[in-house]
């Protein structure tokens, strides 16, 4: 009875050992990476797009902060801005002057 259970115990290691090197070398075969570097490249783009998401929620967040301190140092809104006909460059950003950005670039 002894050795039959140890028989029993060695097959089953077998297998699962055989299962494991099959595993293992199909993963070397150019297959195998390929699916792996697949994977990669998923994982990576879904982190790039996740950062990016982050970075214009802080932009965002940033924006509304400075509008508010333009605001309450100014005494005018944003909307009033738009409303007194100031132009605006991209979004919500007030334009300057050419020569206001001159100057700065000589300072």
């Amino acid at each position: 009875m002894k050795r039959l259970f140890w028989l029993g115990v060695g097959v089953a290691a077998g297998v699962a050992l055989s299962k494991k090197a099959r595993e293992t070398a199909k993963q070397a075969t150019p297959a195998g990476i390929a699916g792996n570097l697949g994977e990669a490249i998923s994982e990576l783009a879904g982190a790039i797009g996740s950062f990016g998401a982050d970075v214009r929620a802080g932009m965002e967040e940033r924006e509304e902060e400075l509008s508010e301190v333009v605001e309450q140092r100014s005494g005018v809104s944003p909307v009033a801005r738009r409303a007194l006909g100031v132009r605006d460059e991209g979004r919500g950003r007030p334009s300057r002057p050419a020569d206001a950005r001159a100057r700065r670039a000589g300072s």
